[in-house]
């Protein structure tokens, strides 16, 4: 559907390797991106899972029926789904709809409120940031005092949350339909935490705040958290669908690009625009125009696809044209690189594999630059 869109080309990703850490609706990010081109690295950092036993969200839903609640906060479509054919399950599906019909029922986001009116119901209004927050602020705002309010978590209790309901004097009364739970296989995760501190992926979305959080703990668990942080502040691109999503990321001492929209749709313009405006090098030398986009380079029209080790080394000289770089820089940019003959042969392959001899000249007990 999307190739339809404005700027929509097939070729707008050629080059770029994009790794994508969601499990549920991956399969329509990752379309996108190959469509246009892109390679997909695909990493679920967590995945949605319903509970595992119905029996505890069936007395959660009892409790809240008896109590008839003065007020819904839904925050997510599947959850709203989920619990209702849990509910249906069980027997309750009519009495549950009943109670809800006189609550008055706030929403944060409009997936959520899609769930809630296919159900038959109606809201009174949706938060305006999408948050959690943000929706907790909503009902603070209108004094809660007294009152008794039900929450639809998602996936995770977020605790602050609930306790800001309770410090203001609200019966707060909990429903969860569904649960992050770690991949069973974690080697996926592993491969993009390394993909990404060896700079072979180009960006990385991340569609919820656990996959941040998973990933940086599957990252710190092999003791390269610092590397995987240090290749999302600079060479590889984090994107967040929305500000709940970035919070982790900016913790961690990242700055996430974001849509305004928080969209599944908005997140792949962004993707697609910022990686074309600002992930695509362009150097005229002696032997041509070269274009350096994801791993591919061109060279006066002739293209090759280049490894991890001599992509970072081309972007090293790249980034100041005709400039000299020394074995120095080159081994502190390269860990695995212990010393001169070790860069000697990077630079070798290097050559090797770029479609124009003599673009990479050395300059005698000096380095290494672009021949411009």
């Amino acid at each position: 559907m999307d190739t339809t869109l404005p700027g929509f080309r097939a070729d707008q990703l050629e080059g770029f390797r994009i790794g994508v850490t969601s499990d549920r609706r991956s399969e329509d990010l990752i379309a996108a991106f190959e469509r246009r081109g892109a390679e997909v690295l695909h990493a679920p950092a967590i995945r949605i899972s319903a509970t595992a036993d119905d029996s505890k969200l069936t007395r959660d839903t009892h409790a809240i029926i008896e109590a008839r609640p003065d007020i819904l906060l839904a925050t997510t479509s599947y959850g709203i789904r989920r619990w209702f054919e849990a509910a249906d399950a069980a027997g309750l599906g009519h009495d549950l709809i009943e109670t809800l019909a006189d609550s008055r029922i706030l929403v944060r986001g409009p997936k959520a409120r899609g769930a809630v009116r296919a159900a038959g119901l109606d809201d009174a209004g949706m938060s305006d940031k999408e948050t959690t927050q943000s929706l907790v602020d909503f009902v603070l705002r209108e004094g809660a005092e007294g009152k008794t309010v039900a929450v639809q978590l998602h996936g995770f209790t977020d605790q602050p949350q609930l306790e800001r309901l309770r410090a203001a004097g609200v019966t707060v009364l909990t429903v969860a339909p569904y649960r992050w739970l770690l991949p069973d296989d974690s080697s996926r995760v592993l491969k993009l935490v390394d993909a990404i501190c060896t700079g072979s992926v180009d960006a990385v979305t991340f569609t919820s705040a656990p996959a941040v959080e998973a990933l940086f703990g599957a990252a710190d668990g092999i003791g390269r958290l610092q590397q995987l942080q240090d290749a999302l502040s600079s060479t590889v691109v984090a994107a967040a669908v929305g500000p709940v999503t970035a919070a982790p990321l900016i913790a961690g001492g990242i700055t996430p690009i974001a849509p305004e929209r928080y969209r599944m749709g908005a997140l792949i313009r962004l993707v697609c625009e910022y990686l074309e405006e600002q992930r695509i090098v362009r150097v005229q030398s002696a032997h041509g125009a070269i274009e350096l986009r994801g791993r591919i380079v061109s060279v006066a029209g002739s293209r090759a696809t280049l490894a991890p080790t001599s992509l970072t080394i081309l972007r090293i000289l790249l980034a100041s044209p005709g400039a000299v770089v020394s074995r120095a820089a080159l081994t502190a940019a390269l860990p695995e690189m212990q010393d001169d003959h070790a860069v000697d042969v990077a630079i070798s392959r290097l050559r090797q594999a770029l479609p124009a001899s003599g673009l990479v000249a050395t300059v005698i007990k000096r380095g290494y630059r672009i021949d411009v």
